[in-house]
């Protein structure tokens, strides 16, 4: 199975001090930083942009910005992300006819390319050639749009088919991920963890962070004895 990595979600941070929040999970542990993009369209919200990641990747060099593109469209903006820095660009499923053509061009830009699925799409909804095509898979374990929400026990069991079907895959869990939840995702075979509020409101963020690694390491070497 593929590695364990915990990529804080921004979207939890003080805005006001963003590369320093991202500098401080660095500096605790964190590979990657999850940056959530909405656009007030697919989602209500809208949080960062394009000049916001490019004012991040100056000030923190080498970030790997682990994008999460929550916006219709999402082929309109695969340039600018891509000039902005972003590392790996992950669209929804829902916001895409052309799920195929929308990867090769993430590609193209020499950005990894990930496939979100919420809470109400199945994940017979990613194909075989669409999980072949792509890098890393995200399961949604609240709905898309806004932090701090309920943990949605039902979204596992998608985790557990994604895993069986693909499992040299990253795939990813985002929503209501913390130290009470961090193990049913784990058993069920997610290795990139997203959580924010759980790190960004703890006291010594390093720990949740070493925590949730080593939940995701302890479950694939209790799988790897079965």
């Amino acid at each position: 199975m593929p590695r364990a990595i915990i990529s804080p979600s921004v979207l939890a941070s003080d805005f006001g001090q963003l590369t320093a929040e991202c500098k401080r999970m660095i500096r605790g542990g964190a590979e990657w930083l999850h940056m959530d993009v909405m656009d007030g369209h697919f989602v209500p919200n809208i949080t960062m942009g394009a000049p916001v990641l490019s004012c991040v990747s100056k000030g923190v060099p080498g970030i790997f910005m682990d994008c999460h593109m929550m916006v219709t469209h999402p082929e309109k903006w695969v340039d600018d992300i891509a000039k902005a820095g972003g590392s790996l660009y992950t669209f929804h499923l829902e916001a895409t006819s052309d799920p195929l053509s929308l990867i090769d061009s993430i590609h193209e830009r020499k950005m990894k390319a990930g496939v979100a699925i919420s809470p109400d799409t199945p994940s017979s909804a990613i194909t075989d050639e669409i999980a072949e095509a792509a890098d890393m898979l995200l399961v949604m374990t609240v709905y898309p749009g806004r932090g701090g929400q309920k943990f949605l026990d039902r979204c596992v069991p998608k985790v557990s088919d994604l895993r069986a079907r693909f499992p040299d895959m990253d795939i990813e869990v985002d929503g209501g991920v913390g130290p009470k939840t961090i193990g049913v995702c784990a058993d069920a075979g997610s290795n990139v963890i997203v959580a924010g509020t759980a790190i960004f409101g703890a006291d010594y963020p390093e720990k949740i962070i070493s925590l949730l690694k080593n939940t995701v390491n302890d479950a694939q070497a209790r799988s790897s004895r079965k």
